[in-house]
């Protein structure tokens, strides 16, 4: 199914994104499943200012590691020591599973744990940490 913004599909959190299996054969799409989900995490006081120096320039092994792990992007906003977080990934209980064991991502969140106090817990989310979907509107079906 191909939605009117373009060729996509939704279905509850997943996304179901077509694309060209070259640029030689744009004609012939295939599809991938991708999850989108919402983190929310919170700075310990008076990091705000340090934690978005450390975030100006990612360590690129760590981009590496995160690719790896099936993580094709990562998008942080801050409010005052609000930090929410929009990760696209193919499974990110998988992605998290292999980070956990990456000694690059350990030496990355070892480091960061000086600016953040963790993560909230939601134990109906993926990985019992993403926030609850609420809308979208690309997902909306009735059309006005």
């Amino acid at each position: 199914m191909i939605g009117e913004s373009g060729p996509r599909c939704c279905a509850n959190r997943r996304t179901r994104i077509l694309e060209p299996r070259s640029r030689v054969a744009a004609a012939s799409v295939f599809c991938s499943f991708v999850t989108r989900l919402a983190l929310h995490s919170r700075l310990i006081p008076g990091t705000e200012e340090a934690y978005e120096t450390e975030h100006a320039r990612v360590w690129p092994e760590l981009i590496t590691v995160m690719r790896t792990a099936g993580i094709s992007d990562w998008s942080i906003w801050r409010s005052g020591r609000d930090l929410f977080h929009l990760v696209v990934t193919d499974d990110f209980e998988a992605a998290v599973a292999y980070l956990r064991n990456d000694p690059i991502d350990q030496r990355w969140q070892q480091h960061m744990s000086q600016f953040v106090e963790g993560f909230a817990e939601n134990p109906e989310g993926v990985a019992g940490q993403s926030l609850r979907h609420v809308w979208t509107m690309s997902e909306q079906t009735d059309r006005t």
